[in-house]
């Protein structure tokens, strides 16, 4: 990160990039600052159960199986703008590494391309995390690339905000 990046997550923005790839594929990333140790954070990434209680959009997260640092979870969400908001469904292959990364794979959903990683990194002058989101997608329906980007650009500060609000209460 050069400090201009830093000065803006200091000062409270979401940074979010957006590249299209080969394939109709969408790859997002998005970064917040959050003033809680990784512990916390990883905490609030990892209540897999819960977080469709406080994060928008998702409506159901449930752990289907659960061996060692490997999980399998369902969930189901709204995706979309306006009146072009679309229920998905997807089970996700989820491998931890704690207290740094986690990162998951759709295997079964309404994906064709779903895939990504969350990355804690400790606040460098400070007792903050750095929370990272990065993932490639494209829907099995039909959605433009420029549609998916603009959704992305529409909800990944709601959903980043969110964990920063919950893992800042712990």
């Amino acid at each position: 990160m050069n400090e201009t990046e830093i000065q803006q997550l200091l000062k409270g923005d979401v940074l979010i990039s957006l590249t299209y790839l080969p394939d109709d594929v969408v790859s997002a990333s998005s970064k917040i600052y959050i003033d809680a140790t990784p512990a916390k954070v990883w905490e609030t990434l990892t209540d897999y159960d819960n977080l469709s209680s406080y994060l928008p959009k998702v409506m159901v997260s449930k752990v289907v199986e659960r061996h060692d640092d490997e999980i399998i979870l369902d969930q189901t969400g709204k995706t979309g703008i306006f009146i072009f908001e679309k229920i998905v469904h997807f089970r996700l292959k989820i491998r931890e590494e704690f207290p740094k990364q986690i990162v998951f794979e759709q295997i079964a959903g309404d994906f064709a391309v779903y895939r990504g990683e969350w990355v804690l990194e400790p606040g460098n002058a400070t007792q903050g995390t750095v929370l990272s989101y990065n993932a490639e997608m494209k829907p099995l329906f039909f959605a433009p690339p420029i549609l998916v980007s603009f959704v992305q650009r529409q909800d990944l500060p709601g959903i980043l905000k969110a964990h920063k609000q919950k893992a800042e209460a712990l």
